[in-house]
């Protein structure tokens, strides 16, 4: 720009001179206002001629992205319902109520009191991954300590299984997402170069495929913006699910020794109703077969002459 007012004015200086030299000195006149209008145009025609690129439009780049755009427009919706979904669903007092904790707490203390009829009634009362764990453990009363306890952790590994599946349709958006953007944009690619095959008198090569390759790219960079927050809601949620289930582990291992004392004396059936293991055996222990009847010459030898 001020290499510009320098032309500017040596070209105005010039041209005064050269009328100068052809006019009489005396008819000289030097118009200011004239050369200080130069200067003040001149920057402003400079930075008119500087074309300032569009803003970029958000619904102009979807539009751009073709066909590329819908399976990826679908995966955003699938991530959205997904995780608004998990956040609902593995809530602490949805997976652990906090009002079966404490009446559980309650009924263990002491633990010589702990009556697994009411903790197994209790547990009905709030039906929920934690009641489903601890109910599974109170049906082995009467049984080792050992085998309560692996029935606690099957039950567990069960319901966080469960509660883990929907997370694993996150994982595979924020795998695959990229994936489809990235196959948008080479298929943009080979129709950039396939079109610039054939260009018309008023367009360029470079013109042709920096337009080409300004469209491919909408894809990757849709793509991206579903995969990574997918993967982040997918990793929150399995931090999340893993600590819940902790919990419930942590839960069932304090209530197992309270049971202790019944280990081959009693017994829960499925209805919450306890039960004397001596009798359930003694109700399902066989009769003895009748003696077989002595044969009559065997009588007749037995007794004395």
């Amino acid at each position: 720009m001020a290499l510009a007012v320098v032309v500017v004015m040596f070209v105005t200086l010039t041209l005064d001179a050269l009328v100068v030299r052809s006019q009489d000195p005396s008819d000289i006149r030097i118009d200011t206002s004239e050369i200080q209008s130069v200067l003040n145009d001149s920057p402003a025609a400079a930075e008119a001629s500087v074309d300032e690129p569009s803003p970029i439009d958000l619904l102009s780049l979807i539009s751009r992205g073709g066909r590329f755009m819908i399976p990826i427009g679908l995966m955003s919706l699938l991530v959205v319902a997904l995780a608004a979904e998990r956040i609902l669903t593995l809530r602490e007092n949805k997976i652990i109520p906090r009002t079966l904790v404490m009446e559980l707490r309650a009924i263990s203390e002491p633990a010589e009191n702990f009556n697994p009829n009411i903790a197994f009634h209790t547990c009905n009362d709030f039906p929920s991954p934690a009641a489903t764990a601890i109910r599974a453990m109170l049906l082995r009363t009467g049984q080792p300590i050992g085998e309560i306890e692996n029935a606690a952790k099957e039950t567990i590994q069960r319901e966080a299984d469960g509660h883990a599946a929907p997370i694993r349709w996150l994982n595979l958006a924020a795998a695959a997402t990229p994936l489809m953007g990235l196959l948008g944009t080479v298929w943009g690619m080979i129709v950039a170069f396939h079109e610039s095959t054939t260009l018309t008198a008023d367009r360029s090569r470079s013109e042709q495929l920096s337009e080409g390759i300004y469209t491919a790219l909408v894809t990757t960079l849709a793509g991206l913006i579903v995969a990574i927050p997918a993967a982040m809601f997918a990793q929150y949620l399995e931090n999340r699910l893993a600590k819940l289930f902790n919990q419930i582990e942590e839960l069932a291992f304090e209530l197992a020794p309270r049971m202790a004392p019944l280990v081959g004396r009693r017994r829960l059936d499925n209805q919450g109703t306890m039960h004397s293991m001596d009798r359930v055996k003694s109700n399902h222990e066989p009769a003895r077969p009748p003696a077989p009847p002595v044969p009559q010459k065997m009588r007749s030898e037995a007794k004395p002459g």
